[in-house]
């Protein structure tokens, strides 16, 4: 084989780590959805922590790679699994009680927005004005999800979101761009998948509290919603991140970053054929205008 085929052959494979990546996560906030009227927002948070524990452990223990972090990375690990492993996922499945799958995954797409305002605020990184015009159109793209969702209930959109729903959104995007920022100087020396596992791990931690609500919850849960369940933790969470993982080994992170673009509109789709959830026309052009604002916003 020649080197030119195998770049070809290393393309073609992280090529299709992505489309698992962006198609499992489209998934997870339909599913979410789905088994949300089983499980409490906590308690589906633990569950699908647990599993992808257990799973991601596995992984590591068949690759058997292990880099001993420093105080420094233990601490930023620890906000991460904090930060987007407990608190985003509890504030995620709360949100998804509230509001639809489609919606939700539109005004999840702010947070490398709020990535930068952070990294801006808190690193010094400054505030190009490219950012500040894509932060002020994604904000107001959001307004409009909010404002639309809020006061049009309606039985063609089939959904039943709120300014909490909305809220709980928007601390989801928050939390994971606090993840993202801790997460970023770590993996210049831990591999991705060992950062992964220890995040989720602290996550599940942190969200034991709900374990007996848990086990009440999976003693009336029928066998669709706690498969669901499972699914979460094997398929969204455990592979899908160590997918990912293995692309950002391999594609440039901002053309890696741009595939996100497509889980809107692959969750949108998901959540009509499974669920039978219309976004309402204007919370979709809300969505599209907080997208066209991640864009700009990526401008140099």
């Amino acid at each position: 084989m020649t080197q030119l085929d195998a770049v070809k052959k290393t393309d073609w494979l992280a090529l299709g780590a992505v489309a698992i990546t962006v198609v499992s996560w489209a998934s997870a906030f339909v599913a979410i959805r789905g088994v949300g009227t089983s499980f409490g927002a906590g308690q589906l948070a633990l569950g699908r922590l647990l599993i992808g524990t257990l799973a991601l452990g596995l992984i590591l223990l068949v690759q058997r790679k292990w880099v001993k972090p420093n105080r420094t990375q233990w601490l930023q690990i620890l906000s991460v699994g904090v930060f987007w492993f407990a608190i985003y996922n509890v504030a995620l499945n709360a949100a998804e009680q509230r509001v639809d799958a489609g919606t939700t995954s539109m005004l999840i797409q702010i947070g490398p927005i709020l990535v930068a305002i952070f990294a801006g605020l808190l690193l010094g990184e400054g505030f190009p004005r490219w950012l500040v015009i894509g932060a002020a159109i994604a904000f107001s793209g959001a307004v409009l999800v909010g404002v639309v969702t809020a006061v049009t209930t309606t039985d063609t959109t089939k959904t039943d979101a709120d300014f909490l729903g909305i809220a709980l959104c928007l601390v989801s995007a928050a939390t994971y761009a606090i993840g993202v920022l801790s997460q970023k100087p770590v993996l210049r020396t831990i591999p991705g998948l060992q950062v992964t596992w220890i995040a989720c791990a602290i996550g599940a931690l942190c969200t034991l509290p709900f374990a007996p609500a848990l086990v009440d919850d999976l003693g009336t849960a029928s066998m669709q919603a706690t498969g669901g369940l499972i699914y979460l933790g094997l398929v969204p969470t455990a592979l899908a991140f160590s997918t990912w993982a293995y692309a950002l080994t391999r594609m440039n992170a901002g053309r890696l970053g741009i595939t996100t673009y497509a889980i809107p509109p692959l969750t949108i789709l998901m959540g009509w054929l499974l669920l039978g959830e219309i976004p309402h026309i204007l919370a979709v052009l809300g969505g599209v205008i907080c997208l066209v604002g991640v864009g700009l916003s990526r401008r140099r």
